[in-house]
């Protein structure tokens, strides 16, 4: 799950991006409307946390430009405790949520979960399964049978992809978008290292899973008859 922080006030954004890392998120951090708006509208994020009061373009503007282009992805605004014409017009141009600030760390969790609940995501403290495997994202563990293994947390994100686009073909970059950010300087190579170590943590476990690759076109996940 990659998560897109649209806050002016550098020290919270931090502590954002910092919370939700802990809950094995992707963040992506950045401080005023124009370049949120640039970042959001590459498709690439599960969910938003947007600030209403920033420089360069407002929240509400912001919201209002991606829902017109057919932007779909969650949002929660911030709000100063006590805007109600703000969270109304938020809400009014397309935001899902709002939560006034100061808030609790348990209560900002709750709502990304419902929002993203909403939107049929599935959530990362759930378990992922596909054919043998079961892949416990919150704990950074795949199993199979009575076997397991520790993955690193790009390794759980690149699984987790492959197993969410079910057959579909994932290509090089889409992982670069989805894992690293659509402005990444990362190449393919650091995709194709990813791959080959799951491939050997698939090999470990014995799994009857493995991962394909499509010639020029990309990855996709095999269960053989």
């Amino acid at each position: 799950m990659r998560i897109l922080i649209v806050e002016d006030e550098i020290h919270l954004a931090e502590a954002l991006s910092q919370i939700l890392k802990k809950q094995h998120y992707s963040t992506d951090v950045v401080h005023d409307g124009r370049t949120g708006l640039d970042y959001a509208l590459s498709g690439i994020y599960d969910l938003l946390l947007l600030d209403i009061m920033m420089p360069e373009l407002d929240g509400i503007r912001v919201l209002k430009a991606l829902r017109s282009k057919g932007i779909s992805t969650p949002v929660i605004l911030l709000t100063a405790k006590g805007d109600v014409p703000d969270k109304v017009a938020g809400l009014d141009v397309g935001a899902d949520d709002y939560i006034a600030k100061p808030f609790s760390t348990d209560e900002l969790l709750a709502r990304i979960r419902a929002a993203l609940r909403r939107k049929g995501e599935v959530i990362p403290e759930d378990n992922l399964q596909y054919g043998d495997l079961s892949l416990h994202t919150s704990q950074l563990k795949l199993t199979v049978g009575g076997k397991e293994i520790k993955l690193n947390l790009k390794e759980s994100e690149l699984l987790e992809l492959l197993i969410t686009r079910k057959q579909a073909i994932t290509s090089k970059e889409q992982i670069i978008e989805k894992l690293w950010g659509f402005d990444s300087e990362v190449e393919y190579n650091n995709v194709e290292v990813y791959i080959s170590f799951l491939r050997k943590k698939l090999s470990f476990l014995q799994s009857k899973v493995r991962i394909q690759t499509i010639r020029s076109v990309g990855y996709v996940l095999e269960v053989p008859v």
